[in-house]
């Protein structure tokens, strides 16, 4: 059952979702409070902003310590424990809620709670508008609108009953705090135990910056707090330059050199920074800044340049083995890959004057094709002599032999390359040719002189005559007188 109830509050609305189980505890000054909450929006959809159930954290506050966002106070001080209850609040009590959140989210994901480590001028931080970092507490800063926050109280500590904690104290305890975890902190330090030291500088820090947002920037207050703050960050740097941590050293060296250009111990210890990743240029100005700002620093200077060239000098030598090595090593896997590759050897072409002489068979079917016709005008009347038939069959017969015996073996012959048509032709031509030398009609006449009788009706093998190359003279029809 849903009770509404009026806390007597301007802006405030508060209805019970689930009452208390026990009596409505005492609330004083120091009184821890634990409690869970759920921020939501005053829209159709009830947009869930913030929730620490699943931020698998309670939230932790201490009763009159100023918190930013006091209307929490109020609230959680009319609620009995195990109590859930809903709280509409105007916007004149939640305007600061997105800076709260911001430093509630960076709680949750183990950050610090405040970037004490930035320092910003405070007229920049009051004119100024800077991202929080998150969209939605961004467009809330810029437009400020009521909120709905769902609570449950959960447990109720009187200061005695629990330890104080720097954040659960009050201005003027975390003012009186700062010298004690300072000087546990160089204890730590001399004992080697610089992860433990860190985190006692680290806590007076937060105390001093907690303190410093509620002075007015650059003025003698803030001022004496700033000194303090960047004496416990240099102490902070020299653990950190122990843990091997130089990057994060030449970050917070650096912030404090942007704002007060006079810091000596910040150009000393940035140097050492730079000097260990090897950032030669960088630790030379910033050791040579340190003797402009203190002369009386000249002999710890001269030891630091000494090393920081030594340094160097070894790393040259490494960086120079190293990379003769790698190059050395690129050059024999390249020898072994061109050994293991195999010399490709580009195929000889054979010259014009050693191809083989093949004859296709469209040029056998050709000079088949001549023989044919010489024979068949021959038969008409035009008939050569038996000597002149075999001697033109002798040169057809010789240059299809030499034509199918190139790049062949002594196997094949040239009845196996020839078609039948013209194994038959050929067989023709010769039967032919034999019956007109035995018939006595036609004899070969005698030679009319001596020197056509000297000369071979057949030319040389050395020749190859084809029948288009014979002349008259050599050939005498057979029916001249």
């Amino acid at each position: 059952m849903e009770d509404i109830v009026t806390l007597g509050v301007e802006g405030i609305k508060k209805t019970i979702l689930h009452g208390g189980t026990r009596e409505k505890p005492k609330f004083i000054t120091g009184t821890k409070v634990t409690f869970h909450f759920r921020t939501q929006l005053c829209n159709d959809d009830r947009t869930v902003i913030d929730d620490s159930k699943k931020a698998g954290m309670p939230m932790e506050m201490v009763i009159g310590n100023m918190f930013k966002l006091d209307v929490w106070e109020t609230l959680l001080m009319s609620m009995h424990i195990g109590e859930v209850a809903e709280f509409w609040c105007d916007v004149i009590h939640t305007g600061l809620y997105p800076i709260v959140a911001k430093s509630l989210r960076r709680i949750a994901v183990g950050k610090d709670p405040v970037d004490w480590h930035i320092h910003t001028c405070g007229m920049a931080n009051m004119f100024a508008y800077n991202s929080l970092g998150y969209d939605d507490l961004d467009e809330l800063q810029k437009e400020p609108q009521p909120l709905t926050f769902v609570m449950e109280l959960l447990k109720v500590q009187l200061p005695s009953e629990y330890d104080r904690e720097s954040w659960a104290l009050n201005d003027e305890e975390r003012v009186k705090a700062v010298p004690v975890l300072h000087g546990q902190g160089n204890k730590l330090f001399k004992q080697g135990r610089y992860e433990d030291a860190t985190l006692k500088y680290k806590e007076a820090i937060m105390c001093i910056k907690n303190v410093q947002t509620k002075e007015k920037a650059w003025e003698a207050p803030w001022l004496k707090l700033e000194k303090m703050a960047n004496m416990l960050t240099l102490n902070y740097c020299q653990c950190l330059l122990r843990m091997e941590e130089y990057y994060e050293v030449i970050e917070h060296t650096t912030d404090i050199i942007n704002q007060h250009p006079g810091a000596m111990k910040a150009f000393y210890l940035r140097g050492k920074a730079h000097m260990e990743v090897w950032n030669e240029a960088e630790a030379k100005d910033d050791f040579m800044r340190v003797l402009d700002l203190d002369p009386g620093m000249k002999k710890a200077i001269k030891k630091e340049l000494a090393v920081l060239k030594m340094r160097m000098d070894v790393k040259n030598e490494e960086d120079r083995l190293k990379y003769k090595g790698m190059f050395a090593k690129i050059a024999r896997e390249e020898e072994s890959l061109e050994l293991e590759i195999p010399e490709q050897t580009s195929p000889v072409q054979e010259s014009p004057e050693e191809a083989p002489l093949e004859e296709t068979a469209e040029e056998q079917t050709n000079s088949m094709q001549t023989t044919l016709e010489k024979m068949t005008s021959a038969q008409s009347g035009s008939e050569q002599t038996p000597s002149e038939l075999l001697s033109s069959d002798h040169v057809i017969l010789e240059h299809n032999n030499y034509s199918s015996t190139q790049n062949v073996t002594p196997e094949q012959t040239t009845r196996e390359d020839a078609t039948p048509e013209q194994s038959n032709a050929v067989q023709i031509l010769l039967e032919q040719s034999t019956s007109e030398e035995t018939s006595p009609e036609h004899a070969t006449p005698e030679p009319t002189c001596p020197e056509q009788a000297d000369q071979d009706p057949v030319s040389s093998d050395s020749e190859q005559t084809t029948p288009a190359q014979m002349t008259p003279e050599y050939s005498t029809p057979a029916n001249e007188p």
